[in-house]
């Protein structure tokens, strides 16, 4: 699961053109309702089309396919827990979605998904365009594009890691980056433990680099989001708070990592959050 989907569902909505229903077809939709797998054996689900996004609603699923160089299949692997969904938009915009399910033993390792098996599209169809993979530019305006997907964002519990600094009762995490299309999604989490207000200066997001050389230092090159979301400029005592940060995609190198800084107003309650370039290189 490399990569972020539903952003569609909650912007849009489904639309499902009225089609006629073989028997076949009935069969076909019924034995994909539900998939299982395991943390052993692959699962490979092979689309009509290529993957454009996917993701699952539990960590305890894990979906991958290929981010970079679009693929017409993508693999589940899933650890012992409760079940769980999978939705998945190919190029064309077609959306599918399973129920997702944890089994010892599996009968089945390879589903060949039928287009008759999509439940809709992100956008309404019209007769002659199933195959026409939908441009950006009409999803709207890219504001009102990003802010969907973050409210989205902020209201799952997925987690790439436990990335998180303290100081003074002020907890700084990182909770996800999702990667959708062009843009990398970094939802950041600021919980005020302490008995005060806490007054936000700034949070700034750069990449640091190590300078060769007998005297080592760091360069840091401040990273400008695109969009941010739900930032605020004050997290009151005992509360908590998710924002988003939208910032191009990128990738840093083994030697690099990214700096996340929360520096507090008229306060010394600052912190700096170091992650790993294998976060940034393997977002959700």
């Amino acid at each position: 699961m490399k990569n972020y989907i539903l952003t569609s569902i909650v912007l849009f909505g489904l639309s499902v053109a009225p089609r006629p229903c073989s028997a076949q077809d009935v069969e076909e939709q019924s034995t994909m309702d539900t998939i299982y797998a395991n943390d052993q054996k692959n699962v490979a689900l092979f689309f009509p089309e290529p993957i454009r996004q996917g993701i699952t609603g539990s960590d305890n699923f894990v979906f991958t396919y290929n981010r970079e160089k679009q693929q017409y299949f993508g693999l589940l692997q899933a650890k012992p827990g409760k079940e769980s969904n999978l939705l998945v938009i190919n190029q064309n915009g077609s959306i599918f979605s399973y129920i997702v399910r944890y089994r010892d033993q599996l009968s089945k390792l390879n589903y060949f998904i039928p287009k008759a098996s999509s439940i809709g599209n992100e956008k309404p169809i019209i007769a002659d365009s199933l195959d026409v993979p939908l441009p950006k530019s009409q999803v709207g305006n890219r504001r009102d594009y990003y802010q969907k997907i973050c409210s989205y964002l902020v209201d799952r519990t997925q987690r790439i890691g436990r990335i998180k600094k303290r100081n003074e009762g002020i907890v700084l995490s990182l909770e996800n980056i999702v990667f959708d299309t062009e843009e990398l999604y970094f939802v950041i989490q600021i919980d005020n433990r302490s008995s005060l207000d806490y007054d936000l200066n700034f949070l700034d997001l750069s990449v640091q680099t190590r300078k060769k050389g007998k005297r080592k230092s760091l360069q840091s090159l401040y990273q400008k989001p695109l969009y941010t979301y739900n930032r605020p400029s004050k997290i009151a005592k005992n509360e908590t708070i998710r924002m988003v940060y939208v910032l191009p995609k990128f990738s840093i190198s083994d030697d690099r990592r990214a700096l996340l800084q929360l520096n507090e107003k008229n306060g010394e309650r600052n912190l700096k959050l170091k992650i790993s370039h294998r976060y940034i290189n393997n977002p959700n």
